[in-house]
């Protein structure tokens, strides 16, 4: 016998929607303040809102609420007065409000707007050291001022026209449609803002008369009339004295973009190129607080035969040779963070199924140190002294939680870290993680080590062996090192499942070879790696061989089609937002021009799901958003069909069918509402238990009466 575990928040699917989730960070310059952003659920339970609250840099008081925004609040930053600025939409802005900025004064007081656009503003720049805001919003090519902007916003309104007439490519992106409007930066103009009170212990909600308020509100001056569609998607910077920014800037040749640096000076609006390379994109600009240098992350260009390479550089902020930062380090870069003397960076990279925190000096050829040990660190932010960095940190051991790093030399990887009060505390978990590897040999005899995670329930053992559940991650360039609220493993380990998450060939984290080993050829090294994983994780006795099924979300959708087609091992396979007939995706995807790179006619023939359709012979249950731009409805709409009719495991003449289709008419890639993330995990769950446990699960009411999983 053993005994029942304790029911813990992924037990119960409403308790766990009700997990409060960490955001942004934003440090203060004088490092004194540390604000971060948390997501919980609204009143209705239908939708997340996000309020930002102060956290002790020390770690000795508890968090403090800041904002209770009825929409939420977000993009947390600093002016250098000490003035919390963050972007949000308020009640009372009017049927078509949009979002804008606001300011929150630092000896406390009421937050009020302090900058609006007619289309909103999407990101606050503040520099660090001047009384300079940058903003980014979307303006319409056709507005030559606010006025103009406001008359051709309000026609298209009243007239309820939602057409968009392109003249170029792209026309959507991942989830939302391109245009008519499009990002410019904006430099904030008015009166300097008012310097911060003497302390910042009081009510940020209470009232204060004698500071700024409403009647304080700015105007904006166009830096970038001209940019079209160059700054879509794109990432920029501000200097810490505000007299330049730096942006990633596309140009467009045929239905390829490709994006390059360009600095901005911020008095006069002239713009000049800073840095461009041929064969790669240029983005995630970072400046040093000195104002010398800018940072950059290069992304080559691929091709058929080649698979990307991520690479950290410096150049001169006021231009000339650009130079690779730790040329030898085979690593790809996800951010960077200057250190507050210029002397370096801290990067994060993924690295064997984690993605902590490395120094990388400026000057030299200095390998890049190792700072954090366990877990996968983000929104990286330092105090002026430098002697310590903030973060958040999260693993598939705990959801993102904020950290401080001391930066000292010296000091250990597990000394370093230190947990601070934030406003939730971490859940129990329902079973236990562990780090499991394999040695698979490739056709050409050469070894490799695909690593994992497996999540085991309570009381997995020899006597008790857990059903498998695989887990294939998405991406494909990715790894399963952060914890994620949409794929999150523990909900099914509550439900009685060991769920392995491996890492197969075109994971980060393994080298540059390893990403290579499945370039252009995605049913060869990422199959057989998956099929190795499963292979030695069933031979343990705690897991039930005789009981498993697949799962996979995007490219994982895409293995897991692949899966199906190709062994009959699985009792059930469950595919999300999946890549089935590659032809098709190619030339109707969001950015055809990237995946077609890699897949040329002859890949997309050899290694396309829908062509071993016949070879199905596996319940299936796919699910699909209509609003999904990356991996189009048509891909799901296909595969139905031909499961049903072309599959080894057809339709009945009747037209019933073991397989399902979960169909979200209002979701995108990625399930974001809360209570059809509940559906989501529900019929999964169901579909499992009825295919690998051969047990009934009732369908939730709110499908309207759907028969059940059983």
């Amino acid at each position: 016998m053993t005994d029942t575990p304790a029911a813990t928040p992924f037990h119960d699917l409403d308790d766990y929607l009700a997990l409060p989730r960490l955001g942004a960070l934003a440090l203060s310059p004088d490092g004194r303040r540390l604000v971060a952003s948390q997501a919980a659920l609204d009143a209705d339970r239908t939708r997340w809102s996000t309020a930002l609250w102060e956290i002790d840099p020390d770690g000795e008081a508890p968090a403090r609420r800041l904002t209770r925004g009825a929409k939420g609040e977000g993009g947390p930053a600093f002016t250098a007065a000490g003035d919390l600025l963050f972007v949000a939409t308020r009640p009372g802005d009017g049927d078509d409000a949009k979002p804008c900025v606001w300011r929150l004064p630092a000896g406390g007081g009421e937050a009020y707007p302090l900058v609006r656009r007619p289309g909103g503003i999407s990101a606050v720049h503040p520099a660090r050291a001047a009384d300079t805001v940058l903003v980014s919003a979307d303006t319409l090519p056709g507005a030559t001022d606010e006025a103009s902007e406001r008359r051709l916003r309000k026609a298209r309104s009243e007239n309820k026209v939602a057409a968009i007439l392109h003249s170029g490519y792209p026309v959507r992106y991942w989830d939302h449609d391109l245009g008519p409007d499009a990002p410019r930066l904006f430099v904030v103009e008015g009166a300097p803002l008012a310097p911060a009170g003497d302390g910042d212990d009081g009510d940020a909600l209470a009232a204060a008369p004698d500071e700024p308020g409403p009647d304080d509100e700015r105007g904006t001056r166009d830096l970038t009339p001209d940019a079209g569609r160059a700054l879509v998607e794109a990432s920029s910077a501000i200097s810490d004295d505000g007299t330049f920014a730096v942006a990633s800037w596309s140009t467009f040749a045929g239905l390829a973009a490709q994006s390059h640096l360009v600095r901005i000076d911020v008095a006069t609006g002239e713009r000049r190129t800073l840095v461009r390379e041929n064969e790669a994109d240029l983005d995630e600009p970072a400046i040093s607080p000195d104002g010398a240098w800018v940072a950059y992350i290069a992304s080559s260009i691929t091709s058929p035969q080649e698979a990307p390479r991520r690479t950290a550089w410096v150049v001169p902020a006021t231009g000339g040779t650009p130079r690779r930062l730790a040329a030898d380090w085979d690593r790809w870069p996800a951010s960077l963070t200057w250190l507050p003397d210029s002397s370096g960076l801290l990067v994060t990279a993924d690295e064997h199924g984690h993605s902590p925190v490395f120094r990388v000096a400026l000057d030299g050829d200095a390998a890049p140190e190792r700072l954090t040990a366990e877990g996968a660190f983000g929104s990286v932010v330092v105090d002026p002294a430098g002697t310590h960095a903030f973060a958040t940190r999260s693993s598939y051991a705990s959801p993102a939680e904020v950290v401080r790093l001391d930066l000292a030399e010296g000091v250990t990887a597990e000394d370093r870290v230190r947990v601070l009060r934030a406003p939730s505390e971490r859940p129990t978990l329902p079973g236990r993680l562990e780090d499991v590897a394999t040695t698979v040999t490739d056709p050409d005899g050469s070894t490799h080590t695909v690593r994992s995670w497996l999540a085991l329930p309570e009381g997995a053992s020899a006597e008790n062996p857990a059903p498998l559940l695989l887990w294939i991650h998405g991406g494909p360039l990715g790894s399963w090192n952060a914890w994620s609220w949409r794929w999150n493993p523990w909900i099914m380990v509550a439900r009685g499942y060991a769920v392995l998450l491996p890492d197969p060939a075109l994971s980060t984290g393994y080298g540059q070879e390893f990403v290579q080993r499945g370039w252009g050829a995605w049913g060869d090294a990422p199959y057989t790696d998956l099929m190795a994983a499963t292979d030695a994780v069933e031979q343990r006795d705690d897991v039930d061989a005789s009981r498993t099924a697949a799962m996979g979300g995007s490219f994982g959708g895409y293995m897991a089609n692949w899966v199906a087609g190709h062994t009959d091992r699985f009792d059930a396979v469950v595919t999300h937002a999946s890549l089935w007939a590659l032809d098709q995706f190619g030339p109707t995807t969001d950015a055809s021009y990237y995946w077609q790179r890699e897949m040329t006619p002859e890949m997309a023939a050899k290694h396309s799901p829908h062509a071993f359709v016949g070879d199905i012979r596996t319940p299936m249950l796919v699910i699909h958003g209509d609003k999904d731009y990356r991996v189009p409805i048509g891909e799901g709409l296909r595969l139905w069909t031909e499961l049903l009719s072309s599959s080894g495991l057809p339709a009945a003449e009747d037209g019933s069918t073991v397989h399902r289709f979960l169909y979200y008419p209002d979701e995108n890639h990625w399930i974001l509402t809360p209570q059809h993330a509940k559906v989501w995990y529900e019929v999964v769950e169901g579909f499992l238990a009825e295919h690998v446990l051969g047990e009934t699960r009732e369908l939730p009411d709110v499908l309207g009466g759907a028969a059940s999983a059983g």
